[in-house]
Parts: C-alpha cells; sequence; structure tokens
C-alpha cells in the first residue's frame, strides 16, 4: 500500500509507484482526502479526479478513496507492505507504526523523493505573482 494527497501528480509519485510495483504483489494507493491536502496547499483536484488519474497508471492496481485516516486504511486493507518515501523514515506516525507491527505488515521505505507537491504550487503561486505585478 501506498499513500498519500498526489496533488498534483509529479515524477516522484510514479517513481514511489514503480518501486512499490517491483516488490511483486498489486499495489493499492490509499488517496487521502481532499481535507487533507487542503491543510497542506490550496487544493488542485477533488478526490474522485486524483484517483481516477491514479487509477490509470499501470504500476496502480487499485486506488482506495479514504475518508479517515491512514491507520484506519491500514486496518482495512492490512497489506503486506505499507510504502512510504524516504522522508518518512523516523516521521511516522507512532499510531501508525504500532498497528504495523501489530498487524505484522511490514513498512518500506524507498528513496523516491523528487520534487514535493507543496513545493511546486509554491513555486507556481511565486511565479504567477511575478508575472502579474
Amino acid at each position: 500500500m501506498v499513500d498519500g494527497g498526489f496533488d498534483p501528480l509529479h515524477q516522484g509519485h510514479i517513481a514511489y509507484f514503480e518501486q512499490a510495483q517491483r516488490l511483486g504483489l498489486p499495489v493499492v494507493c490509499c488517496l487521502a482526502p481532499d481535507y487533507y491536502v487542503a491543510r497542506k496547499h490550496p487544493l488542485l483536484l477533488t478526490q474522485p479526479n486524483r484517483a481516477r488519474i491514479i487509477g490509470a497508471l499501470r504500476s496502480i492496481d487499485y486506488v482506495y478513496m479514504n475518508d479517515t485516516t491512514t491507520a484506519d486504511a491500514l486496518q482495512k486493507i492490512k497489506p503486506k507492505y505499507y510504502v512510504k518515501g524516504n522522508d518518512w523514515h523516523g516521521r511516522l506516525p507512532e499510531k501508525e507504526t504500532h498497528l504495523c507491527m501489530g498487524l505484522g505488515i511490514e513498512i518500506v521505505f524507498l528513496d523516491t523523493l523528487m520534487d514535493s507537491s507543496s513545493k511546486l504550487i509554491e513555486a507556481f503561486i511565486q511565479n504567477c505573482k511575478i508575472h502579474n505585478s
């Protein structure tokens, strides 16, 4: 299981999905709800639109539109692997870590950090300000 907001989707997300696929099992994408994404930056695409785009990628087998927490999704889905980027190493919420240990879910960290949705949006907003000044 991979998870995140994926708004906007970028090359780091694609690398994340492809490396998760290399683990040899179907990849479930747990897609964060709109309110989660909106806490980080202005929402570009609604969850159903993000789900449609991500579901069209060949490295994703199923999109789960989450409406609660990642911990709840882990309990429902019970994946063999919970796959995160290396930027989450040492920062995963304790609840998720303990839940994975209790359910026998292996946490796998991948080195796929190549952009940030929030930083891409910040750069876009700054660029718009410069051109509109």
